[in-house]
């Protein structure tokens, strides 16, 4: 993933798609209406929920060089430790899976609620996860492994009826001769740009479009370090040749806008208004497996933050780092199930659903911030959230009220019928022209968040405006 200072590095690049669009008419020659792009990301919106994994040879050094810990993300150990290339290239030979199960994970995907996958074809460090023809530094040429996970991840995606992406590093590449954010560090990375865009990255993206059928069903860039529009133009050209239908995120570069933003470790006030986004975020504090980094968010932060996400319009991607034993660790594998526990009741909150008619507020909950019964708090202190669907509001309620009572200010249409989703118990309500009020049990449904459905009269919800 990128650090905290390439967020400018991104936006400076999106401020050039104006022009970069009217003269680089290959990049952008099918001009998509809003029903055809509505049809292309209708699986994307409906899923809600995705599961990222950031798995290479970083998990062999797992956070240490030379017995000692490199500061940062698990998967930048390389670029942060300085690693020479040839020394940095042996953890290959340790990167032998074999508890690596497909079936396993994408089980674990589908039991959390998530509906598809995004894994780390390559990353920074250059590692190619797949067995490819355009280097050796590859899963078959430099480990003694020598599988395909992304192979048997497909096979297990058909089988469990999950979608499958690929996140590709198409500009840094510290190892194949790509871009390196900061100094270079090692004499052998010295390589010219564009010959590694037409001899490794074309190439390889080629691959993965090839080889997996009809996935991967998103392509993930990141980083756009050097991307001009000439090197982006010729990955984006071999994506539209192989796979037109493809969900493309904002940071190819080069001035390429994408089908959807992607906002990283936060969730953004009020969303993106007219654009679909994805929030990715880690379950503890990095990427790629770390040794040390226990500092795992609660099952009510995952879920609170799925709520918040789904309200604002947007999807949650999660990120699991496994090991280089091709584990999944088990506190992430526990708060996955925790999290598909609370799916399995209230999804209808959150599949296909739109975002809140009563306006976005800017919150998340925060590890970092702990109240005085240990628990995450949540900023600021809204009490509850809201998804929407054609007829129907889903009001998702943190904290229960202890007087019995919910009020709903603003709610203009007529409702018809209001019942929990857990157990589908119906509630008594009163409507007046200020609002709704529902009448409660005493006890929550669900102690982390309870979801009430709201069937209204009105397929779009009229909301009166809040002073």
């Amino acid at each position: 993933m990128k650090l905290k200072f390439l967020v400018p590095i991104i936006g400076l690049a999106l401020t050039a798609l104006v022009p970069f669009v009217t003269a680089q008419t290959n990049l952008t020659d099918q001009i998509e209406t809003k029903e055809q792009l509505a049809a292309r990301m209708a699986w994307w919106r409906e899923a809600k929920f995705g599961l990222f994994i950031h798995w290479g040879v970083y998990s062999v050094p797992s956070g240490y060089y030379h017995d000692k810990p490199v500061p940062g993300i698990g998967e930048w150990i390389m670029n942060k430790g300085k690693i020479p290339m040839a020394e940095y290239q042996q953890f290959a030979a340790e990167f032998n899976p074999t508890n690596f199960n497909a079936d396993e994970w994408v089980k674990t995907t589908r039991d959390a609620g998530m509906k598809y996958i995004v894994i780390t074809a390559k990353h920074h460090d250059g590692f190619a996860m797949f067995p490819s023809k355009a280097s050796q530094w590859n899963i078959s040429g430099a480990t003694p492994w020598h599988d395909d996970p992304l192979q048997e991840l497909a096979t297990a995606c058909r089988k469990y009826g999950i979608k499958l992406g690929f996140y590709y590093s198409q500009a840094q590449d510290w190892n194949n001769g790509g871009a390196v954010y900061g100094k270079k560090w090692d004499p052998a990375q010295e390589h010219d740009m564009d010959d590694y865009i037409d001899k490794i990255a074309v190439p390889q993206v080629k691959e993965i479009l090839s080889d997996y059928g009809e996935f991967p069903a998103v392509l993930w860039w990141d980083t756009p370090a050097n991307m001009n529009q000439e090197r982006a133009a010729k990955l984006y050209q071999a994506v539209k040749d192989l796979k037109p239908g493809i969900i493309m995120n904002n940071r190819l570069g080069g001035g390429y806008k994408g089908d959807t933003e992607t906002p990283e470790q936060n969730i953004p006030a009020q969303g993106y208004p007219g654009r679909d986004w994805e929030t990715c975020m880690t379950i503890n504090d990095t990427w790629g497996y770390k040794r040390d980094d226990d500092h795992w968010k609660s099952y009510e932060t995952l879920i609170r933050n799925l709520c918040d996400i789904a309200s604002k319009g947007g999807n949650y991607l999660l990120n699991v780092g496994p090991t280089a034993q091709g584990i999944i660790p088990a506190p992430e594998v526990e708060r996955l199930a925790e999290v598909g526990r609370w799916m399995k009741v209230n999804g209808d909150a959150i599949y296909g659903t739109g975002p809140t008619p009563f306006g976005a507020e800017d919150g998340r909950f925060s590890d970092k911030d702990i109240d005085d019964n240990g628990k995450p708090k949540f900023i600021p202190a809204w009490d509850w959230r809201c998804t929407s669907k054609p007829g129907k509001l889903y009001l998702i309620i943190f904290n229960w009220p202890q007087t019995g009572k919910f009020e709903l200010p603003g709610l203009q249409s007529r409702v018809d019928r209001a019942y929990l989703l857990a157990g589908h118990k119906k509630l008594k309500f009163s409507q007046t022209a200020a609002g709704v009020a529902f009448l409660l049990p005493a006890k929550a449904a669900d102690k982390i968040a309870s979801v009430v459905c709201v069937e209204i009269a009105d397929s779009v919800a009229r909301v009166a405006a809040q002073k």
